[in-house]
């Protein structure tokens, strides 16, 4: 099952840290209740004639003797105190939720990374990875902002406003009322700018998305790009994008910007009726100046949080909006699941069974028709036929980079979802025609499955690929770091180096598709040698274009239009299969060979 995102359970780890923070923002609010009394104190008793309040000479007694010189004096300390109390609560609040913040985000962006490695290869083949990189960067980054910002900030607005209405309340119940009926009115415009604004900063991380996306794909086929001189179509496509993005990023911006202005004048109507009618208290005597005072200040901090609940709105807003992404990655299932009752596999022998199988990229359209085929444990066994025929997806079933949507794959007469997928994946090795090398050294990239293997051992596997000659030939041997995607090496390097990883790896079923079809045809022979000692007693699936390599297979598979059409060894399949002879005597990239492959191709399509 999928993880969910749930903020409790996020923030469950860091309660002690949190409740820490929560008691500095009690200390927070309580100092900022206290703030502006040494001023009432200094206007009423000090410069007027009124008595200390008797909830402050009970605190301080010797308050209650004191002379106004003392007492100015005793209020002035309070305001350092006060402030120092203040400042202490603010960096612990700040500290400790910075802290949390962090530490979520790093579990965040682990449950997502975690996540997002275990789907299928189908996710991520139809997902741009531009758009998943920013999700779990950007995304997450903005939830942790929200969490060290604003989370706790909301709770300390919350108690400020609390506090100080319970006070204004009790000075003067019907002042109160007054000074906050313009709170609806804040509230309303908030929200009504909030809603918009949340759709509107959701397009433009989607649109953020989008051109991570093409950035990532441009500069990943960057050979491609400046082997067609597409350098100024690919730079109009991104100004393109980029224009878009700024479009939508104004619109949002606009909303935003409107709603501080309208804050703003709500704010200000508000304390123009409080001047308005404390003035008046004031003047016929039913309210001190020392009181006023108070009630404006308490006013300004409330109002305050209010202004602060507005432009909070952009934080929530943009966290809403992360969050929403990034559960939509950790909601998703995997489509290659194990069954409940799967156990960890134990050492394979690899006796391989396709028991009638139906596959398909898109459930629609299936690429895998009626495969029904068995493999003996330690043979090997060479799929051949057209491009498109379904080769390359009968072996990633093999491996489980899918699972088939009717029928089972059967490994040692066991269905491969009763196996643990990981533990199954530890004895199956799979090389691809495109080898993906890491930029990390040559040594590195060999021992990927095998980090604890030994020099000797990376170098047995080199030469068994026959890589060893050309790694050494490197400028620091196999310690020689490569180019992202190794791109810094021959293609048929880079296609010896992933069959060294592979049979570094030990596998006791090794698949190899297309994997030597970028070296030339002595380097060719060369592997083929060394792959004969290293598939011995080991189940191997090859998906081939040349004759050198399919005449090894202990029998050969011929498939087309997604079906198995026959199978056997070389001489039987050259007797009676026609298209097998065809490409006996042509070969898979012969031109002839090709133009009938599409005569059947099309003559199929019409049927």
């Amino acid at each position: 099952m999928p993880e969910s995102l749930n903020i409790r359970n996020l923030l469950r780890p860091y309660a002690g840290l949190l409740g820490l923070a929560l008691l500095a923002v009690l200390g927070e609010g309580i100092a900022g209740l206290l703030e502006p009394w040494p001023l009432k104190i200094v206007f009423d008793t000090v410069s007027g004639s009124k008595p200390l309040p008797d909830w402050i000479r009970r605190m301080l007694p010797i308050a209650a003797t004191a002379d106004r010189m003392t007492i100015l004096e005793i209020a002035a300390l309070t305001v350092i105190a006060i402030a120092a109390i203040e400042a202490l609560c603010s960096y612990v609040e700040k500290y400790t939720t910075t802290e949390a913040g962090q530490w979520v985000m790093h579990d965040l962006r682990r449950m997502v990374y975690n996540h997002v490695q275990h789907l299928s290869l189908g996710y991520h083949t139809q997902k741009r990875t531009g758009d998943l990189i920013s999700r779990i960067t950007s995304d997450v980054d903005t939830i942790q902002n929200f969490i060290v910002s604003n989370l706790l900030g909301l709770i300390v607005d919350v108690l400020t406003l609390a506090g100080m209405a319970g006070v204004m309340f009790w000075l003067n119940w019907r002042f109160t009322l007054i000074a906050l009926t313009v709170a609806p009115v804040l509230f309303a415009v908030t929200w009504f700018f909030t809603r918009r604004s949340k759709q509107a900063s959701r397009e433009v991380r989607q649109k953020e998305g989008e051109m991570a996306s093409l950035m990532q794909e441009v500069l990943s086929a960057i050979s491609v790009v400046k082997a067609f001189a597409r350098e100024d179509y690919e730079q109009e496509r991104l100004e393109k994008e980029s224009a878009e993005s700024v479009k939508l990023a104004l619109h949002a911006r606009s909303l935003k910007a409107k709603l501080a202005p309208a804050v703003g004048m709500v704010v200000a109507a508000g304390t123009a009726l409080v001047l308005w009618y404390g003035g008046r208290l004031v003047v016929t005597g039913k309210l001190s100046a020392g009181s006023l005072i108070v009630f404006i200040w308490y006013l300004g901090k409330m109002y305050k949080p209010m202004q602060d609940f507005a432009k909070m709105t952009d934080s929530f807003t943009k966290a809403a909006v992360g969050y929403d992404r990034v559960r939509e990655i950790l909601e998703t299932p995997a489509a290659v699941r194990d069954l409940p009752s799967a156990i960890v596999a134990p050492e394979l022998r690899g006796a391989i069974e396709f028991d009638d199988v139906q596959f398909g990229y898109d459930a629609a359209r299936p690429v895998l028709r009626d495969i029904n085929l068995k493999a003996e444990a330690g043979h090997m066994t060479a799929l051949v036929g057209p491009t498109g025929s379904g080769k390359t997806s009968l072996v990633a079933l093999l491996a489980r980079l899918y699972d088939p949507s009717r029928g089972a794959v059967l490994i040692d007469g066991a269905d491969l979802r009763s196996v643990d997928v990981r533990s199954l994946r530890s004895q199956v090795a799979f090389v691809a025609d495109d080898s993906f090398l890491f930029s990390a050294s040559v040594a590195e990239n060999i021992a990927y499955a095998r980090p604890d293997a030994s020099l000797e051992e990376i170098e047995l596997a080199a030469r068994r690929a026959q890589a060893h000659g050309f790694i050494e030939g490197l400028p620091d041997g196999y310690e020689t770091r490569i180019g992202e995607r190794g791109l810094t090496l021959s293609g048929g390097q880079r296609q010896r180096v992933a069959i060294a990883r592979a049979l570094l790896a030990e596998p006791r079923i090794l698949i190899l598709d297309d994997a030597t079809s970028s070296v030339d045809a002595r380097t060719e022979a060369a592997i083929k040698r060394g792959l004969r000692e290293a598939m011995a007693g080991r189940t191997t699936f090859i998906v081939a274009h040349r004759m050198s390599t399919i005449s090894l297979a202990d029998e050969v598979v011929v498939m087309e239009g997604g079906r198995i059409i026959d199978q056997g060894t070389h001489n039987e399949l050259v007797e009676r299969c026609t298209l097998y002879a065809e490409i006996a005597e042509h070969g898979m990239e012969d031109s002839v060979f090709l133009q009938r492959d599409l005569e059947r191709r099309e003559e199929m399509a019409r049927l």
